[in-house]
């Protein structure tokens, strides 16, 4: 198949698959009058990336998947390279979580604390002669 349809079957653009060429991603075939050829495994190739960039994975990460498809096993991530990739991005994965679970305790401490300073606040308005509450928009509340 030609450049545009691999595209179309993709999902991709004819720009992104010269860019995976350059980059060594996808092989550069061409026939006699010049035109790029593609097949079914350069099909199964460019899914392979689509995959695993959806997951997160940046194109780099995506290599050793492809190098394992064109050694001509049948899943790209049956081979110590691509198992290894799979490790360092849950590695990477559990790392986000511990700082997005640090983060979400900051938050909910930020909330308690302003909650309570908030309950205070409406306290001190209820006693004869407190302050008026005051609506964070600048306006009196009633």
């Amino acid at each position: 198949m030609r450049i545009g349809e691999l595209a179309a079957r993709a999902g991709t653009t004819t720009r992104t698959l010269r860019y995976y060429e350059s980059r060594g991603l996808l092989p550069a075939r061409r026939n006699g009058n010049g035109y790029r050829t593609y097949d079914e495994d350069d099909l199964k190739l460019l899914r392979q990336i689509r995959t695993l960039q959806d997951f997160g994975f940046d194109l780099e990460e995506t290599r050793p998947f492809v190098e394992c498809l064109r050694a001509g096993h049948q899943e790209g991530d049956t081979c110590p390279a691509s198992l290894a990739v799979y490790r360092r991005k849950l590695d990477e994965l559990d790392a986000l979580i511990g700082e997005l679970r640090a983060v979400r305790e900051q938050v909910g401490a930020q909330l308690v604390r302003a909650e309570r300073a908030r309950e205070e606040l409406a306290a001190e308005a209820q006693a004869p002669g407190g302050p008026e509450p005051v609506c964070e928009l600048g306006g009196i509340l009633k």
